[in-house]
């Protein structure tokens, strides 16, 4: 919560060392190696780029899409990661799943603290607090970007936008 105050105060993320955005990603799913396997599923990177940002909150916020598309893909799926520059200053990092549909009234209010499209769903199968997409807002935000989400016939893509400068 501490952290999620000081982004809505405007702090803004430290811009390091040029990384490469697909090496981030394949550090992070190596990370979530372990329950990806227990579901069967595999993931591919699609695009890279080269960009300053804060390494740590950037894979942080991948680690929060990460473990949502797998609590959420459908067994034995593939996940796909896309990254790619976009029309002005900006890359635009995706998480893509199959596997339920979000309702588009709930596409809004997915970044809001606490917000759960299906509560009775969430307590008992797939536990989570409710914080790990406001957290993707936050870093977007802090990087001067924003977050995103999209949902239809059965494939759902999250992610956010660096600003590149």
């Amino acid at each position: 919560m501490l952290f999620l105050t000081q982004a809505d105060r405007g702090v803004k993320a430290r811009r390091r060392a040029v990384v490469s955005l697909a090496q981030l990603v394949q550090q992070v799913v190596e990370f979530h190696e372990a329950p990806m396997e227990e579901r069967g599923l595999t993931v591919t990177i699609d695009g890279d780029t080269t960009l300053s940002v804060d390494e740590p909150l950037v894979k942080r916020a991948l680690s929060n899409l990460l473990g949502n598309a797998i609590r959420y893909a459908d067994t034995g799926s593939t996940l796909r990661v896309r990254i790619g520059r976009e029309a002005g200053d900006s890359v635009r990092l995706w998480v893509e799943n199959s596997g339920p549909t979000i309702e588009a009234e709930h596409l809004p209010r997915l970044f809001d603290r606490f917000f759960r499209a299906d509560v009775s769903r969430c307590e008992v199968e797939k536990p989570h607090h409710g914080l790990g997409l406001s957290i993707v807002a936050a870093i977007a935000r802090m990087h001067d970007g924003f977050p995103a989400a999209e949902s239809s016939g059965g494939t759902t893509r999250v992610g956010f936008s660096l600003h590149t400068a």
